[in-house]
């Protein structure tokens, strides 16, 4: 039990802190390579990343359950669709994102916008009859001043390419919603795996329809890509499927949303971007936030 608590708390903060830390290999592409190029690269990268830990992972396996021929040909249905969903939810979240900072949408608002699915993934949780409790939805609202905060300066509107990022925050929020779905009866790392096989072949399918494919371009991109798709990828969707395995997806949401602070500290190492009172104040919220959703509050018993 104290295990699985531990999995479902460590694994989404560490997913957050490698997205967050991606922001800064993704900046360096954007001005090289289209966005369909781009996450047809890293999630090429990132099946080709996963499909040697299969291969380890399955050789080290000594028990391994015997399933009849039904069963193994329903678990196999079960997984392809999985992969097939949840990929098709990720191509599409990534690439409308990807859409909207093509459009005009700064970084800033950008991060904003696409995490309100820490706002999107409760209520939507509502109507598959999920409760949650009035502590985590206090986490809710103070991640979203933090995201506020922490992305937001000066003036905000709604411009054509918001509205794509909207889009993104709603698809993003379905991929989490499948995920909690499928991650009940498949493997946590094969899901993960045919999810970028899936979101690789619709992003590259979009790339040659949509745009003037620049190998040479690519290739000039390929540490940055390569750190997006082993990592970004491979590592941090793969422990995002993994944290939600059994857990509940509003807490685990809240946590991958640290993904915005991490970010602001990247560019504040990295890129020796200085961060402003603002953005610490940010910081701060967001972790009291996180800090709320885990504790767990005693439960008044009604009198018999």
């Amino acid at each position: 039990m104290k295990h699985n608590q531990t999995r479902q708390v460590v694994f989404p903060i560490l997913a957050a802190f490698i997205w967050g830390t991606a922001f800064v290999a993704q900046d360096m592409c954007a001005d090289s390579i289209g966005a369909f190029a781009f996450n047809a690269s890293r999630y090429s990268i990132a099946v080709l990343a996963l499909l040697v830990v299969i291969v380890i992972s399955d050789k080290l396996k000594k028990d391994k359950p015997a399933l009849s021929p039904a069963e193994k040909k329903a678990a196999n249905r079960q997984l392809w669709l999985g992969g097939l969903c949840c990929g098709a939810a990720l191509a599409m979240a990534s690439n409308f994102q990807q859409a909207g900072m093509v459009a005009g949408t700064d970084s800033g608002k950008a991060g904003f916008l696409t995490a309100l699915y820490v706002v999107l993934v409760p209520v939507c949780g509502l109507f598959f009859k999920r409760k949650v409790s009035l502590p985590v939805w206090i986490a809710v609202a103070l991640s979203v001043i933090a995201l506020y905060l922490l992305c937001i300066n000066g003036e905000f509107s709604l411009a054509p390419g918001d509205l794509l990022i909207l889009a993104c925050a709603v698809c993003f929020t379905i991929h989490i919603l499948v995920i909690d779905h499928f991650t009940a009866t498949v493997d946590g790392v094969k899901l993960s795996c045919l999810q970028f096989l899936f979101a690789a072949l619709i992003s590259t399918v979009c790339m040659f329809l949509f745009e003037d494919v620049d190998f040479a371009a690519i290739w000039g991109c390929i540490l940055p890509l390569l750190y997006v798709g082993i990592f970004s990828c491979g590592v941090g969707y793969t422990l995002q499927i993994l944290a939600q395995k059994g857990s509940n997806p509003t807490v685990v949401t809240i946590l991958l949303s640290l993904e915005s602070v991490f970010a602001v500290i990247a560019g504040a190492i990295i890129l020796k971007q200085q961060m402003s009172v603002r953005e610490y104040i940010g910081c701060a919220v967001m972790f009291a936030a996180v800090i709320l959703a885990q504790i767990d509050f005693p439960v008044k018993k009604k009198a018999e």
